[in-house]
């Protein structure tokens, strides 16, 4: 018993570390770094038997805004992802959640099935393209189907650098969507 008392003080002053190293902007080293990815991981692992999903692989890697990417392969994952990436969402806000509940901040942790994300994320581009393009011929707007803000603020950032137009998003939850405007020339 006295080993467990000893073992949850070291990791609540390890993570009173954490908390101290990220509020104040240092960077994590890859240890401390770790540290997350295991807690992440074991998380996941436990919502995924859940689901039956138990002999499951689970990459983890950092992606391009420095956040921890946990991408599960293996099974029958089609039900984690759901109609849409909701059930995919749903669970990366249980882990996130579960995450900063522990640690007691917010580390960002993407939770992607068989990379599901990151083809939405180009699917999501080349939407943004085409309609930049179609609103730019012709000299209108293009309203883009409901989306969540994740997928709202990808479109934003693909089309950020395209001085011919301008966009913006409209609407009310669950029906908010993109708007892309063609700059006068």
């Amino acid at each position: 018993m006295a080993d467990d008392t000893a073992a949850a003080l070291e990791k609540t002053d390890a993570y009173a570390d954490l908390r101290e190293h990220y509020a104040q902007g240092i960077e994590l080293t890859d240890e401390e770094v770790d540290t997350i990815a295991d807690v992440a991981v074991g998380y996941l692992r436990n919502v995924l038997g859940f689901f039956g999903e138990t002999s499951v692989t689970i990459d983890e890697y950092e992606g391009d805004d420095g956040e921890l990417i946990l991408d599960v392969t293996g099974g029958d994952l089609a039900v984690l992802i759901g109609r849409h990436g909701r059930t995919l969402d749903s669970l990366q806000m249980v882990v996130s959640s579960l995450m900063s509940s522990t640690l007691r901040f917010h580390y960002p942790v993407v939770v992607d099935v068989e990379g599901y994300k990151n083809r939405r994320k180009e699917k999501l581009r080349g939407i943004a393209l085409s309609a930049a393009a179609r609103a730019k011929r012709q000299h209108s707007k293009v309203s883009l189907p409901p989306m969540n803000a994740y997928e709202r603020r990808l479109v934003h950032l693909a089309l950020v650098d395209d001085e011919a137009v301008t966009t913006h998003s409209e609407g009310e939850e669950p029906s908010r969507h993109v708007v892309v405007t063609a700059l006068r020339a």
